[in-house]
């Protein structure tokens, strides 16, 4: 019986997170568009652009929303944590577009956001298990108990 509400938690949480993760997803995948096709920015530089706009939208939307009873360290230390994090991802993703455009030279724009998609796929596994267990990691206090 205990195994239940905690599933129920974690389905939730996962729902939450990857509602989150489509609208940074759209955001993200917008802006590599723009950055490489409209603005002819390098491959690699494109994604870790987009992924820096996109990420403004992770952070507020998971630590509002997604993680808003998880995080028990103060807010400096959360920011932090989220900074590395989405550093290491966002390395990731580039290294997955990089080596993409690396292994198909001649790449049209299909192959391209589909190296691109898969980039986002491996990176929203790594980053929602890095959140949980790093940067939103335990409850917080409530406000009630604090003020006992």
């Amino acid at each position: 019986m205990t195994r239940h509400p905690r599933l129920r938690r974690l389905i939730g949480l996962s729902s939450r997170f990857l509602t989150i993760g489509a609208i940074s997803t759209l955001i993200e995948i917008v802006a590599f568009n723009i950055l490489l096709y409209g603005m002819h920015v390098d491959g690699v530089w494109s994604k870790i652009f987009a992924s820096l706009i996109a990420l403004v939208n992770a952070y507020f939307g998971n630590r509002e929303w997604t993680f808003k009873n998880r995080g028990k360290h103060g807010r400096m230390l959360e920011v932090i944590l989220f900074l590395i994090v989405n550093g290491i991802c966002t390395l990731l993703g580039a290294g997955i577009v990089g080596l993409g455009l690396w292994l198909f030279p001649d790449a049209g724009p299909l192959l391209v956001n589909v190296i691109n998609l898969v980039s986002i796929a491996i990176v929203v596994v790594v980053r929602f298990l890095l959140y949980h267990y790093v940067v939103f990691r335990g409850v917080r206090p409530s406000r009630v108990a604090e003020s006992d």
